[in-house]
């Protein structure tokens, strides 16, 4: 696994692709075998013609296959699934009722089926726990911290969000040439960088309020064109809320 896999983020890995500016050209990078599309340039495939981002979502589709088969069919000591929860998140996936799982996987009853889903979500509870008891394992109660402040309701937070307040000065007079109200000179590829761009791209958004996807790309749009990359990292890392159906978006405290 390459660098990039491993530091793209649960979106990124979803749909198999990641966008890095890369000397002012987009670049859309497939996360499985690393091949690239440019942002501006028009791909042909089979006598139809797709834009960058469209070329890369249909290389993953055509080379690799669906993300959740190729994510599922990793070795287990990476994914951390036994051979059993595999089978029967793939057969979850196909929708198959708990008569025809217990009857595909040969496991028993239903109740068997049951059970086994119920660990699975427990596993999930778990994961969330794990992240935040690893947070706070290294904090030190009682001493001040040198690091930036970072929201609770951050949905990646780890070491990547590690920042002194120097270094966030640093990161952010890198990337906000023209001022902090200014746009995005590019937005970088390291975890850490992101972090600290993300945190203070939310601070254009006011806590309390609700704005439509139009007011949210207009905002980002100011600091970046690539503004769904920009909304999709602020929800990712739990910055940035909205409803299912992407009607309202909103700060989340």
């Amino acid at each position: 696994m390459s660098e990039k896999f491993w530091n793209a983020s649960i979106e990124e890995l979803k749909q198999g692709y990641i966008f890095e500016t890369r000397d002012r050209s987009g670049i859309y990078t497939c996360l499985v075998c690393g091949e690239e599309y440019e942002k501006g340039i028009i791909y042909k495939n089979d006598n139809h013609y797709y834009e960058a981002e469209k070329y890369a979502a249909l290389h993953v589709a055509n080379v690799h296959g669906t993300m959740f088969n190729w994510l599922l069919g990793m070795d287990k000591k990476l994914i951390g699934l036994t051979d059993l929860q595999k089978g029967l998140l793939l057969a979850f996936h196909q929708s198959l009722s708990d008569g025809e799982v217990a009857k595909e996987l040969g496991i028993g009853s239903t109740s068997t089926v049951r059970n086994h889903r119920f660990t699975l979500r427990e596993k999930v509870k778990q994961a969330k726990l794990f992240l935040a008891v690893m947070e706070l394992a290294e904090e030190k109660p009682g001493v001040s911290s040198p690091f930036v402040s970072i929201p609770r309701s951050a949905s990646m937070i780890d070491e990547r969000f590690a920042i002194t307040e120097e270094e966030n000065a640093e990161i952010l007079g890198t990337y906000f040439k023209e001022g902090l109200d200014g746009p995005l000179s590019e937005f970088p590829k390291k975890q850490k960088r992101k972090a600290a761009i993300l945190r203070q791209l939310i601070k254009r958004f006011a806590a309390g309020r609700k704005y439509s996807e139009k007011e949210v790309n207009a905002i980002l749009g100011e600091a970046f064109p690539d503004h769904v990359t920009l909304r999709r990292y602020l929800i990712d890392y739990g910055l940035l809320d909205r409803e299912d159906d992407g009607s309202s978006y909103w700060v989340k405290l």
